[in-house]
């Protein structure tokens, strides 16, 4: 006899799947944040929303969310996933960089906006304790909802996203002294003293020491043996391992899990398994957020707005209006043009997640009075909630602030060789590796994916910008910058693993220049009905090198001969064409127009140098 199964328990997932189904596609369509729609189904289903009726309407539970407990448990892990994703994009060189930002600026723009806001809560809360709470607390701005939105946007490497994050980081490492205050201010904890204090700031200190250095031994030989064993289950599990045994080494040694997590991603930002895992993550990630936002959402008690609309509103406008002000005029010694940092303080101005954990614990210490404190609250999550709404103002008023302003010689350099303008080789074999020794001696920046471990990890050590990952995956093209790549060239041994990474390519990018390696004729003449365009049959090309040899070798002109096999060679290349551009006219006509603008290109580079490029023919 089957077991009964108690349906309510899988109530909450089952909802919360169906408003994600729901909320993505429709809010993409409508061009709006996913972000919003999260936060809106959370205050719609949650105990201030659809939870007010289950007592009337006991069918209602069904469509409810009320497990706030739990819901917050689980959504903390978006924000560590978040963090972990971010770090995985920076290096310790990188972070060097920022580090007059994220201590200058943040540590700035904290002290500022604590002491404004906390001298007008003074007269709210009646005590300096409670004022000096109220403004650290308000200080803070949302580390997951600004990083998701600017990341939507493609403002984070702007200078306005450097300094935003560069923020976020600081204020990301103060939350720890923050907490730590609140509990030595508590009377109620008597045990918490100035002696203890101290120690737990020396012990999160050696924490972050271990896990920096630990991480540095550990980690490229873990990812190694999980990879080895080839296995995709293998490899998610040893992401989601790292990921969560960091947060919690931080999270109990005082620090933030997000913080913990966020060192583990910088770590294996320098090691070939970046990509990799940052495209294993990223379905954790975007899931765990969304719960994050909802949770969010089900603190928002629209009814207790609708009982002090005009208060709630105006400290909300005053929150955000006062640390737009403050952070504005404190980015522009750090280089910041008016329209970056307008922009910047647009995204800083509203309060964060970290605002509602002070607030909370400020309360249960009786350092805030609780009807103040449930007031705070709202304040806070309206703000959270404005903050999609506010970077799209911010962007438009940057816009316009920058109008006619010299542009800055310095932001208009192009981006890095790693970032743009690169070739990309799937698979890095001997005939990879000849292809990026070409690339390399006419400095043409290129980038390699393998999956042997042993051979990435060897290249690796080299210098070689070599990465362990599958470029079948078109989540894995986008993470090594498909969009932004001159070209791919797929040297891959096997058929099979060949079409793949062609058709992944295609299907992401339709105007990319493919070159791939055949294993005859017949799979060139398959590869160009997927989308490449130059496949290289090895049997034909070992034929003609043959050719070449052998008419060199008997006295043939070294000229005739390259130019013979050059001739032969295009002969096989529209032969394999001709039947896919048969029967795709649509293609024939764009590989038409490639093939004009080549032979265009090309006439002009033999008439404006003839002779000398026939006698370098010969003289080879």
């Amino acid at each position: 006899m089957a077991a009964a199964i108690d349906l309510y328990a899988y109530q909450e997932p089952i909802l919360f799947l169906a408003t994600a189904g729901i909320v993505v596609p429709l809010f993409h369509r409508l061009r709006i944040s996913p972000v919003l729609g999260f936060l809106g189904a959370g205050a719609l289903l949650g105990p201030y929303g659809l939870g007010r009726l289950t007592d009337d309407h006991p069918w209602v539970n069904w469509l409810t969310l009320t497990n706030q407990e739990g819901t917050s448990h689980l959504a903390e892990f978006g924000v560590v996933f978040l963090l972990f994703t971010i770090g995985i994009e920076l290096s310790w060189q990188r972070l060097r960089t920022l580090r007059r930002l994220v201590f200058g600026f943040g540590s700035l723009q904290v002290l500022l906006c604590s002491a404004a806001i906390g001298a007008l809560a003074y007269g709210l809360v009646g005590t300096i304790t409670g004022a000096a709470i109220v403004g650290l607390a308000f200080a803070l701005s949302s580390t997951a909802i600004v990083i998701p939105v600017m990341a939507e946007r493609k403002r984070l490497k702007t200078p306005a996203g450097r300094a935003t994050f560069s923020a976020l980081i600081f204020q990301d490492l103060a939350v720890a002294p923050i907490l730590f205050t609140i509990a030595v201010l508590d009377t109620g904890q008597p045990e918490v003293t100035t002696a203890s204090f101290l120690w737990a700031m020396v012990q999160a200190a050696i924490a972050l020491a271990l896990l920096v250095g630990v991480g540095r031994l550990i980690l490229r030989p873990f990812f190694q043996l999980a990879s080895a064993s080839r296995s995709p289950e293998v490899f998610m599990a040893a992401c989601l391992l790292v990921v969560i045994v960091t947060s919690l080494i931080a999270a109990v040694s005082g620090l933030s899990m997000a913080l913990g997590a966020f060192i583990a991603g910088i770590l294996l930002s320098e090691t070939e398994y970046r990509r990799a895992v940052d495209v294993t993550i990223q379905p954790f990630k975007g899931l765990l957020l969304g719960v994050f936002f909802m949770s969010v959402g089900m603190n928002l008690d629209l009814f207790r707005l609708l009982d002090a609309p005009i208060l709630i509103l105006t400290a909300a406008t005053t929150i955000i209006a006062i640390k737009a002000l403050i952070v504005f005029f404190t980015a522009r010694p750090f280089g910041l043009t008016p329209g970056e940092a307008a922009e910047t303080g647009l995204l800083l101005g509203p309060a964060g997640e970290f605002a509602l954990v002070i607030i909370g614990g400020a309360m249960a210490g009786a350092l805030i009075p609780s009807a103040i404190g449930q007031n705070l609250l709202i304040v806070t999550t309206f703000t959270m909630v404005t903050i999609p709404l506010l970077a799209r103002l911010g962007r438009k008023l940057g816009r316009r602030l920058e109008k006619g302003e010299p542009l800055d010689p310095i932001l208009a350099a192009t981006p890095p060789p790693d970032e743009a303008g690169r070739v990309i080789i799937a698979g890095y074999g001997r005939v990879g590796q000849l292809v990026g020794e070409m690339l390399a001696r006419h400095d043409v920046p290129f980038l390699a994916l393998d999956l042997d471990p042993v051979r990435v990890a060897a290249e690796r050590r080299a210098g070689k910008p070599v990465y362990f990952g599958n470029g079948a995956h078109p989540e894995f093209l986008r993470a090594c910058g498909l969009d932004r790549a001159l070209a791919l060239v797929v040297t891959l041994d096997t058929r099979g693993s060949i079409e793949a990474v062609v058709s992944a390519a295609r299907q992401e990018r339709s105007d990319i220049t493919i070159v791939a390696r055949a294993r005859d004729a017949k799979h060139a003449a398959e590869l160009y009905k997927i989308g490449v365009d130059d496949a290289v049959p090895e049997t034909i090309e070992a034929s003609l090198q043959l050719s070449e040899a052998v008419l060199a070798d008997i006295g043939v002109p070294m000229g005739l001969v390259i130019a013979s096999i050059h001739e032969r060679r295009d002969e096989f290349r529209s032969i394999l064409k001709s039947s896919n551009l048969r029967r795709d006219p649509a293609r024939t006509e764009f590989r038409a127009r490639r093939t004009v603008g080549k032979s265009s290109t090309r006439a002009t580079e033999e008439t404006s140098t003839p002779v000398s490029g026939a006698k370098s023919q010969v003289d080879v």
